[in-house]
């Protein structure tokens, strides 16, 4: 998976991306200090993977991961150009997920690229300026769509009216994400790689004394209404206590969690936002060599849920051999799952669940 954070210049992108992948982006109080998109892979934390190596005493642990790429700011006119903006546009392209940062803070001490704090102004030029850049692929690809439908072709007249759907809800600012299509508008729609199709999860970027606050933020209520609109997720994160967070051992890091009234760190609510975004989920596979985490596609069957690990285990299938998470925590060992039964032969038409502990049986 793959998540694409942006924002405008100066909103806490850069901070937020080093305190959740310790890669050491260059971070300044300066627009376009992210220019070539920085990258990071981090493990994704689950205690299921840590229960199942107690119990099975593994050579080896590997959890799955998920990469965070940090786009540079966007500004008010990048889909002109302005501020570099065609190439970070293009970076936007290659993500599955977007994570739009926004500042809902004050700070005199960091300069606001628009002069003041106003977190629904800068989601709409962002997002406006993706809306741009979208309409002018559609125009491109609508003038020779139009040319072709002379000749009267249903699929190409298809494509046209779907086009022009898209378009005009585009000119009332409304993204492609939120446009109601049909699973045949949506299957023509494809190839253009909107992106404004991309789904998007809002990180609500708070002040250390916001956090500690028993007050929501109204900034953060703003922004909530907005994301509710559309259907996204709104996370309320202080990049700077994150960034703290990274620093810290695993016993002070509890510490500090509990001293600002937080579950968890950030990081883990907004992978678990983007595995929710993009519809997926964690199986694993377990033996004494080693413990290992899969992401897959909710929906994904056993044999290509096994194409993950190889393709010959997809290629050569026989059936999976699967046990459910908890069956195997309760009982403390396989074995003893065996024993009671509880361990299910399943073929080609299984649908692999969340939690799923499973042996491929294949042969090549």
């Amino acid at each position: 998976m793959k998540l694409g954070i942006v924002g405008l210049p100066n909103v806490g992108k850069s901070t937020l991306f080093n305190a959740i992948t310790k890669a050491g982006a260059e971070c300044a109080n300066y627009p376009f200090c992210t220019i070539e998109p920085n990258v990071g892979v981090v493990t994704v934390p689950d205690p299921r993977l840590e229960k199942l190596a107690e119990i099975e005493q593994p050579e080896k642990v590997t959890p799955t991961a998920i990469e965070f790429v940090d786009i540079a700011g966007l500004v008010k006119g990048a889909s002109r150009g302005e501020g570099l903006g065609n190439k970070f546009l293009s970076h936007i392209r290659e993500v599955d997920a977007v994570v739009h940062v926004v500042r809902c803070f004050e700070d005199p001490n960091v300069v606001h690229v628009d002069g003041k704090v106003d977190p629904i102004r800068d989601i709409e030029i962002i997002n406006l300026e993706l809306i741009f850049a979208d309409l002018e692929s559609l125009e491109k690809r609508l003038e020779r769509v139009k040319k072709q439908a002379k000749s009267g072709d249903k699929e190409t007249l298809a494509e046209l009216a779907v086009l022009e759907k898209v378009k005009g809800a585009l000119e009332q600012n409304i993204p492609a994400r939120s446009i109601e299509l049909t699973a045949e508008e949506k299957e023509k729609m494809k190839h253009m790689f909107l992106l404004t199709s991309k789904p998007v999860i809002y990180v609500a970027n708070i002040s250390e004394d916001d956090l500690i606050s028993s007050k929501e933020n109204e900034y953060v209520k703003k922004v909530k209404e907005y994301a509710a609109n559309e259907g996204a997720e709104v996370i309320t994160i202080s990049a700077k206590i994150e960034a703290e967070l990274t620093e810290l051992s695993e016993e002070e890091k509890k510490e500090m969690l509990l001293e600002y009234g937080l579950e968890e760190p950030g990081l883990d609510k907004l992978i678990r936002s983007g595995y929710k975004l993009l519809g997926l989920i964690t199986f694993f596979t377990a033996g004494p060599k080693e413990v290992r985490a899969w992401t897959i596609k909710k929906g994904t069957k056993a044999p290509q849920a096994a194409g993950k690990i190889h393709s010959d285990f997809e290629r050569g299938f026989i059936r999976a051999e699967v046990m459910e998470y908890d069956d195997l925590v309760t009982l403390g060992s396989q074995h003893a799952v065996r024993e009671k039964g509880l361990l299910r032969s399943e073929g080609k038409d299984y649908v692999v669940k969340d939690g799923d502990v499973i042996l491929f049986r294949f042969n090549v």
